[in-house]
């Protein structure tokens, strides 16, 4: 789940070490950079003349109804409080709600991980298909981008990848092939989101649209790239079962199969309690996810029923598997916590839009991106807002505040454009998720491929290919989109 985690804990110690020195350091560069644009939108009050757009009764804007105004600077003590007044703004409700949200899935995901629930299912599963082997590599993926696309996991599922690269060497497959599987298919998955609440549910939520509107394409578009990264995985595998020293890691693979114990384990009692109440608690969210997406009375409260859901099943899970009952509240507690600095990133993020709200030049931004793009095809539009997007996603990993940061502009904009908030989600969700896996800035990329001791060098090598496929794939899918009206 490529959701805002600035520090998470993986199950060795050393690998915790790492993944909280690299995210304090993702958590200060995007801090810095929010900052740095909420700065640069207070110094453009003073230079910007204040606009006003009328809006329907959907508060969506009108088109031609722009009047502009006087320069209207503001105080420079409202923009340096702005993180703290979001608060108390108009959208105060709908950042409290998301951050909460945050909160608790997080706290949940800790507790699924610490109790090996994820790592037993999963495990399990893929197991249960060990003896055909092509098989199990697309169940392998299909799994985690099933997790990826419906679940909004991605950093939990990469803690599971010292697991599946060991699975994977014992089928006679290579290191490449372990990342393909878990990082890969569930970084690919949670771009190909279905129901993903972190960015299909929030985008939704602040377009006023249902999880369900356009669906159906986010599921022909979720089918292509499953069937890309399988085709993908299935010629790597058989290069290298006809020449294992093509692999570009036989040198690293020789030195940990030397290291490495494939002898099959028995399932323990606790692994078969552990597997019965994982299936129960994601056949329920699968369950509620399927409700809200599917009852428009409901829709509205997708975020809160959601966010009890998992509460609810989590406490209960906890309540079964753990020795302690006294864990789960504190695992859960955990999860919260290491959440917390993606709150601080929303409120920077929101701020933005309350500086340019109060000091009048929202409107007038908005106006200066739809003049710039009317007389444009609808094509070229989308395009410009897919490079957008992608330009951001370089130096804002974190998905809801990239979300909060441009949608109450984009959203308008696409409105005044006639392009749809089905197509602008899609767009979304595209350039936001699978750079995540070839971008040097993603700490989750640098802490999978340390974890599997592969040189990035390498890892791009191997996967640039495929990405820009898959680009041009994006791009298609879009064009398509636009061209019938989606």
């Amino acid at each position: 789940m490529k959701r805002d985690k600035i520090s998470n804990k993986l199950h060795a110690n050393n690998k915790e070490k790492a993944f909280s020195s690299i995210s304090v350091k993702s958590f200060i560069t995007v801090t810095c950079l929010l900052v740095a644009i909420l700065i640069l939108c207070g110094f453009m009050t003073l230079v910007v003349p204040q606009g006003h757009f009328d809006r329907d009764a959907e508060g969506m804007i009108i088109a031609d109804s722009f009047v502009q105004g006087q320069i209207k600077g503001i105080e420079a003590w409202k923009v340096l409080t702005a993180p703290i007044r979001v608060f108390a703004s108009e959208d105060a409700l709908t950042i409290i709600m998301i951050s909460v949200f945050l909160l608790i899935m997080s706290g949940v995901f800790n507790l699924l991980e610490k109790t090996n629930g994820i790592s037993v299912f999963i495990g399990k599963t893929v197991r249960k298909f060990a003896d055909k082997k092509n098989l199990v590599v697309c169940i392998a993926a299909l799994v985690f981008m099933v997790f990826g696309s419906f679940f909004g996991m991605f950093e939990e599922l990469v803690a599971l990848l010292p697991l599946v690269i060991v699975f994977m060497l014992s089928m006679g497959f290579d290191t490449l092939t372990g990342l393909g599987v878990c990082m890969m298919a569930a970084c690919f998955g949670f771009s190909a989101a279905i129901t993903n609440p972190f960015s299909v549910g929030l985008v939704a939520s602040l377009a006023n649209t249902h999880v369900m509107d356009g669906i159906w394409l986010r599921l022909v578009f979720f089918v292509i790239v499953f069937a890309s990264i399988c085709t993908f995985l299935l010629l790597h595998v058989r290069k290298i079962s006809k020449d294992p020293t093509r692999s570009l890691t036989y040198a690293i693979d020789r030195e940990k199969l030397n290291t490495l114990d494939f002898t099959a384990k028995e399932e323990t009692p606790e692994e078969k309690k552990i597997f019965k109440a994982c299936s129960v608690f994601f056949a329920v969210q699968l369950l509620i996810l399927v409700l809200v997406a599917t009852i428009r009375s409901i829709s509205g409260y997708a975020i809160p029923l959601l966010a009890v859901s998992f509460l609810a099943g989590g406490i209960t899970l906890g309540l079964c598997v753990c020795e302690k009952k006294s864990d789960t509240l504190k695992y859960i507690y955990d999860g919260a916590v290491s959440m917390l600095p993606a709150v601080v990133l929303i409120a920077l993020a929101s701020s933005v839009k309350l500086v340019m709200s109060e000091g009048g030049i929202l409107d007038t931004i908005m106006n200066g991106v739809i003049n710039s793009l009317l007389g444009k095809n609808k094509f070229l539009c989308i395009v410009l807002i897919y490079f957008l997007i992608l330009f951001l996603q370089i130096f804002i990993g974190s998905s809801s505040a990239k979300i909060i940061l441009i949608m109450p502009i984009m959203l308008p904009v696409c409105n005044a454009l006639d392009i749809s908030s089905t197509v602008l989600m899609l767009t979304y969700c595209m350039a936001d998720g699978f750079t995540d896996v070839i971008l040097p800035t993603n700490p989750v990329l640098l802490i999978g491929l340390s974890m599997a001791k592969v040189p990035y060098g390498k890892w791009l090598k191997w996967t640039l290919p495929f990405q820009i496929i898959i680009f041009a794939i994006t791009i298609l899918i879009l064009l398509f989109a636009v061209a019938i009206g989606y």
